[in-house]
């Protein structure tokens, strides 16, 4: 079935009517809780200022040295001053530490002593998560393909829920682990198969916007993890409070229907035509005979027989020198994204300042940043928006690195813009892919660009975890990465205003044709728009 015959039903009850506004808000409230749990760990995983616990029983006269991660018993007790130069024996920490809880009156750090030899064991919390996501998104993606959009929704909710609040309750670190890896997949599957669900509800027309958007609501996510944090200085009780928030999308997802263009490849028409009566209903349209839909179908190139699917492998994406380059660049732009994008955000507490205040702003501006993507990519470019948003990224970066630590006001200003520009970058890079590779491999170039992403995300926390060693790893690794990716950028071909390329003919003339040319092209963002949406289904996009 061809997109157009599907935009041929959204002509009818309307492309996004009330019917559809209320279904997209209802399921991008969901988003909120994907962006709370993505980001939880800035806070829950915090060590703070810590001690060796002094031995439990103490004899009359003992001296103790106690340091972060060992304690030194004097052998002159007669001796009290605080420079001690005489002899002395040391022990480890077995009898645990002492925190300062000034900030936190527990973390997951302080719950089970993850400091010193096992401070390891506390780099892998969001490390672990993140590899969780990844395989999320592929085995939720399969299951939506086979089981339906509806089913995989409220099953992912649920499961958030469940894993959040066992995390919260877990006895030992290994249970916590477990309950994080398993929350992340069902948050990652709900980000993929949710993303699909809500675009094929909504018409050509206001796609773009809409998926671009979605991402507005895990920015809110962000937020509502600094306000918690702020309040809740108990990560358990922190942890509970947050997986609430899927309480009310999980009590309501079995109202919402199942998408008709999943209905109809499964052969359930009945089903997919009252699905269509009740948008017109919604929408106040006159609802549409599927019927004539089929037949209009039925008449297109395709006739009566099933399209043969061509299978593609990531070979294809090397396709001649020109495309293996393209493809080179884009996944390095996925990769600068997703670094920049959770090293801004994992690093806001060494900025100095109030933590919680750094985190919510950084989460604030990336709204704006989506909203100016939406914007700009129409006016400047695809090309021009992508490079500047990553120049600008390597710009702030380098500014934060030369402002002492004490003027610490405007490292959070810098780290602001910062993140709006990666923002912007990481926001466009779903729609450019899809614009840049034939149809053949679209799906497969968006998918492999989502793995790359993934990747990163989980390399992202150990760039964080260096700064112990200088404050400024972090944006020493994504100013570098995201300069060459801005340079890279402006060897891409522009993809405003010209059509979607279907052959690699097509794909490689984009580099050769000039502006004139494609300024005589009808604009196009809407159907790249479609084309992304298509081309990231469930099975596809989870590849990332």
């Amino acid at each position: 079935m061809g997109s157009r015959h599907f935009e041929w039903i959204y002509d009818h009850v309307g492309h996004f009517g009330r019917f559809q506004r209320v279904l997209y808000f209802i399921c991008a409230f969901q988003n909120i809780s994907c962006g709370i749990h993505y980001l939880a760990s800035v806070f829950m995983g915090v060590t703070p200022r810590h001690v060796c616990r002094p031995p439990g029983n103490l004899q009359n006269g003992e001296i103790w040295e106690l340091s972060r991660c060992s304690r030194n018993k004097r052998e002159n007790t007669s001796s009290l001053d605080y420079e001690y130069t005489g002899s002395k024996k040391e022990f480890p920490c077995v009898d645990g530490y002492i925190y300062d809880q000034n900030t936190w009156k527990s973390t997951a750090v302080t719950q089970w002593n993850l400091v010193c030899d096992q401070k390891w064991l506390a780099m892998l919390i969001q490390p672990l998560f993140m590899f969780g996501v990844l395989l999320g998104s592929v085995t939720f993606g399969y299951f939506s393909d086979r089981l339906g959009r509806r089913v995989v929704l409220w099953a992912t909710s649920s499961g958030m829920f469940l894993f959040g609040i066992a995390a919260a309750f877990a006895v030992d670190y290994y249970t916590f682990m477990a309950a994080r890896f398993f929350l992340a997949m069902v948050a990652s599957g709900y980000l993929v198969v949710g993303f699909v669900y809500v675009m094929e509800f909504i018409g050509m027309k206001s796609r773009t916007w809409a998926s671009v958007h979605l991402h507005s609501f895990f920015a809110v996510g962000t937020l509502l993890v600094a306000l918690t944090g702020y309040l809740v200085r108990t990560w358990w009780r922190y942890q509970m409070i947050l997986s609430t928030v899927t309480v009310p999308f999980v009590l309501c997802c079995w109202l919402l229907p199942e998408t008709p263009f999943w209905l109809l490849s499964e052969g359930r028409y009945e089903e997919a035509q009252k699905v269509v009566d009740i948008m017109a209903k919604w929408n106040r349209t006159s609802s549409c005979k599927l019927s004539e839909f089929l037949s209009l179908d039925l008449q297109g190139p395709v006739g009566n027989s099933p399209t043969e699917v061509q299978k593609h492998s990531l070979s294809h994406l090397f396709y001649n020198w020109n495309i293996a380059t393209r493809t080179l660049t884009v996944w390095l732009i996925w990769f600068t994204g997703s670094l920049g994008f959770y090293s801004f955000s994992l690093n806001s507490v060494n900025l100095g300042g109030n933590e919680y205040l750094n985190l919510f702003l950084l989460g604030v501006v990336e709204i704006p940043a989506y909203t100016f993507v939406c914007i700009a990519m129409d006016k400047v470019g695809r090309r021009t928006v992508l490079a500047y948003s990553l120049f600008c990224s390597a710009l702030t970066c380098g500014v934060v690195m030369v402002i002492p630590h004490k003027h610490y006001i405007l490292g959070v200003v810098a780290a602001m813009v910062g993140k709006f520009a990666i923002g912007a970058a990481f926001g466009l890079i779903y729609l450019y892919t899809a614009e840049l590779y034939p149809t053949i491999v679209r799906s497969l170039a968006v998918g492999s660009g989502s793995m790359v992403c993934r990747l990163a995300s989980i390399l992202a926390p150990f760039s964080v975890d260096l700064s112990s060693v200088w404050i400024f790893i972090p944006q020493l690794f994504v100013g570098t990465m995201a300069f060459l990716s801005g340079v890279l950028t402006l060897k891409l071909p522009e993809t405003l205003g010209k059509q979607l390329a279907t052959t690699w003919e097509e794909a490689a003339k984009l580099e050769s044709e000039n502006e004139s040319n494609s300024s005589k092209l009808l604009p196009t963002t809407n159907n790249s728009g479609l084309e992304k949406t298509e081309a990231m289904t469930p099975r596809d996009s989870g590849l990332g």
